[in-house]
């Protein structure tokens, strides 16, 4: 379904079914989307083609100079106005960049109340379709493996100021991106993302549902579509869109 969805082949491979989540935690597994240069038996990419595929990849990137992977643990996310500074993420930025399909994210509320009490909602399409989440990834091989051990590919999302009425939820939110920006986004021969760092429309928010859904997604060791049905808390208000641009689980 996503290979026809994202119009990619499927590399994930019998491992995509195993996948599906409703409560993704850093360290786990993710299907992601990227547009690379097909290589031939040596190697060698053909710059004249490209092909894009799905991938599984783990969510919290390792950068390639890192010591051990356990820094990825802490860079699960990547500001989309700082990434091209960052060391972790400028290499990703420019050349490895990815989309992660979503049915929607999680995001939590915090209340004014005693003991600062977090609501969580989950944000989706209100027509039941999916999101692709901006994203960046990258390589990483311990310098223990052997010659033919596969390296780490992992990934982090872009987040990006919260617009419309999340800004009633969170100041932030993932980069989401429509259809019509994935091929540039994806594009292995273009070092700069330019405009599409800028954040999404506050259209694209107001076609979303902002449910509110129980705190058992607080725990990861919860895991079922009951973490995303409805409960019953105060209607979060219209707010104007933020007209400064500024993390998800």
């Amino acid at each position: 379904m996503l290979a026809t969805e994202f119009d990619a082949v499927d590399a994930a491979g019998d491992e995509a079914a195993s996948y599906g989540d409703f409560n993704i935690a850093p360290t786990k597994p993710v299907l992601a989307v990227v547009t690379r240069h097909p290589r031939d038996e040596d190697g060698t990419p053909d710059p004249e083609h490209t092909e894009r595929s799905i991938r599984v990849m783990r969510w919290g990137l390792v950068p390639h100079w890192a010591k051990d992977p356990s820094v990825g643990s802490r860079l699960i996310n990547a500001r989309a106005e700082s990434a091209a500074e960052k060391p972790a993420f400028r290499t990703a930025l420019a050349t490895r960049r990815c989309l992660l399909p979503a049915d929607g994210w999680f995001e939590w509320q915090r209340s004014d109340g005693p003991g600062g009490r977090k609501q969580p909602y989950f944000v989706t399409p209100a027509d039941g379709s999916g999101v692709a989440l901006a994203g960046l990834w990258a390589t990483w091989r311990s310098p223990d493996a052997e010659p033919d051990e596969p390296p780490l590919v992992s990934c982090a999302v872009l987040t990006t100021g919260a617009v419309g009425r999340l800004t009633a939820i969170h100041h932030r939110m993932p980069l989401v991106l429509p259809a019509e920006s994935w091929p540039a986004w994806l594009d292995p021969d273009s070092a700069d993302p330019g405009v599409l760092l800028g954040g999404p429309a506050p259209e694209l928010v107001e076609a979303m549902e902002l449910r509110p859904v129980s705190t058992a997604v607080n725990s990861v060791r919860n895991n079922g579509a009951e973490l995303v049905e409805p409960v019953s808390v105060e209607p979060v208000p219209d707010q104007p869109a933020l007209l400064d641009l500024d993390q998800v689980r």
